[in-house]
């Protein structure tokens, strides 16, 4: 087994750190800009990388460009099996990119293995089935509907989850038959150079999948512009995903945006709170709460507040925040330093306001003196009017929020710009969908089922447009085509 040191060495000697991946091969980028790499648990600079710019950006999609016709001309099963290639070559290589993703952004080691790389490795199995069941070709009547490759895709993806925001991208993309130019974050970039590998080694042709690594106002300004680029797809932040749209606007092509959220986690009347609270403190702060449709408002019964808090602040003590190379180690640190600024701005926003804490607060957990580590936190009777019930933090902060009735509970819920994710807590399984169906969210879930990577992800409001995971996936990256007179069908 490879240590994340071991795995950095050999990409460093591989001339990968100093590299883009265009055109089939491993590429000097055209300037000279260069930007450190943080462990975040050190707050040291463990490497750096290269940077790429606009004209590399250029040159990444003129081979995308290249390449679309004779991929998307490709035919599906000749995708499903390169496709497949590259999940097992993912799943082969799960501990380096395990080891890679908890050294750039800090997951503890045992998440990254039990839920960064394997869910990623699902959106590349998923786009493989995909690639060789999906009827690209349908009749209704004597008229044909074609999904054809919407052509050249520019692909934005976060820090947070690094490996599974490509995949979730990559995958549908390439099995729908478009070229793909990749922009990861510069933030934490590893384990998209692994990734790059893993499509090389697998067999793609030169020019499908480029990537060019990069800082977003300049690589990810220079792909929303370029004119022959089809589609951006981005997962960001609100203001990220308005930047991007207004820079692909001129242009009139397709965005997708997987923006920001504040999720609802409604627990009613009927709920078990043993069950439905430890629950929903551990998927608010899944990921140390770096992640975008975690359910961060848990709106509960003013008359059961106290024994939500009870049972809330117990689910915080059994966690272990430290060291993310650390079996124990539940909770690393948050992954950069301006996440640590923001979540340590957010508790104090709270106190503030006068949201009452009730476990954690600011500063770092006790007996760690460096690393960008911040302790759970969780405050009561917050108002919807607060900061901490309205923004974003992307940390490991959680609002409890009271409510009087079902109807007003729904109120709170619906009660921001964002509707990405919520979930729903309730031992009546009528009464809990009637709820989900009033939430204003792209995705609910109902007492706390399995994760699936065929049900569509994506937002309402700000949230963003467009949907993610699953067959829905797919087909964000086709065009639709009505051949008529194409003929009937047969035995009509």
């Amino acid at each position: 087994m490879h240590s994340s040191d071991d795995i950095l060495k050999r990409l460093a000697e591989a001339g990968r750190l100093d590299s883009l991946y265009i055109d089939g091969a491993w590429t000097r980028p055209s300037g000279q800009g260069r930007v450190p790499v943080f462990d975040p648990s050190t707050e040291q600079a463990v490497a750096e990388i290269a940077l790429g710019d606009a004209e590399d950006v250029a040159a990444a999609v003129l081979a995308a460009r290249r390449a679309f016709a004779g991929w998307s001309g490709t035919a599906p099963q000749a995708r499903s099996a390169l496709l497949g290639r590259l999940h097992a070559l993912v799943l082969e290589r799960a501990e380096d990119f395990a080891q890679m993703i908890s050294l750039e952004m800090g997951s503890a080691i045992g998440a990254a293995r039990g839920a960064q790389v394997p869910v990623a490795a699902e959106h590349l199995r998923v786009a493989r089935d995909l690639a060789g069941s999906y009827a690209f070709v349908t009749q209704r009547g004597g008229t044909a509907i074609a999904r054809e490759a919407i052509g050249v895709c520019g692909l934005i993806t976060p820090w947070n989850w690094p490996l599974y925001q490509i995949t979730a991208k990559v995958g549908p993309a390439l099995a729908a038959g478009c070229t793909v130019v990749l922009k990861p974050s510069e933030l934490s970039p590893f384990s998209a150079l692994l990734f790059a590998e893993a499509v090389h080694d697998a067999g793609f042709p030169a020019g499908v999948f480029n990537l060019v690594g990069g800082e977003g106002p300049v690589v990810g300004a220079a792909l929303s512009s370029h004119p022959e680029v089809d589609m951006v797809s981005i997962t960001g932040s609100t203001r990220a995903g308005v930047l991007v749209a207004q820079a692909a606007a001129p242009t009139v092509k397709r965005v997708a945006q997987e923006l920001g959220g504040k999720s609802p986690n409604l627990i009613l009347p009927d709920a078990d709170l043993a069950r439905a609270v430890p629950a929903g403190v551990a998927s608010g702060m899944r990921n140390v709460g770096q992640s975008c449709s975690a359910p961060t408002r848990m709106i509960v019964p003013r008359n059961r507040l106290a024994e939500v808090e009870r049972l809330a602040c117990e689910a915080v003590s059994a966690f272990v925040v430290g060291d993310p190379r650390s079996e124990s180690t539940t909770h690393g640190p948050l992954a950069n330093r301006a996440q640590f600024n923001r979540v340590q701005e957010m508790i104090g926003a709270g106190l503030e306001e006068g949201a009452r804490l009730i476990c954690g607060g600011p500063g770092r957990p006790a007996g760690l003196d460096r690393g960008f580590y911040a302790r759970p936190t969780i405050f009561s009777d917050v108002r919807s009017d607060m900061r901490i019930a309205q923004e974003e933090i992307f940390g490991p902060v959680l609002a409890i929020i009271p409510y009087d009735t079902v109807d007003h509970a729904v109120e709170i819920a619906n009660d921001t710009v964002y509707g990405l994710g919520a979930h729903v807590q309730g031992q009546d399984l009528v009464a809990a969908r009637a709820v989900a169906l009033r939430i204003r969210a792209g995705q609910v879930h109902i007492n706390n089922p399995a994760w699936s990577p065929d049900a569509p992800f994506g937002g309402y409001k700000q949230s963003g447009n467009g949907r993610e995971f699953g067959v829905e996936g797919l087909q964000e990256y086709l065009e639709t085509k009505a051949i008529l007179g194409y003929g009937a069908v047969e035995g009509a």
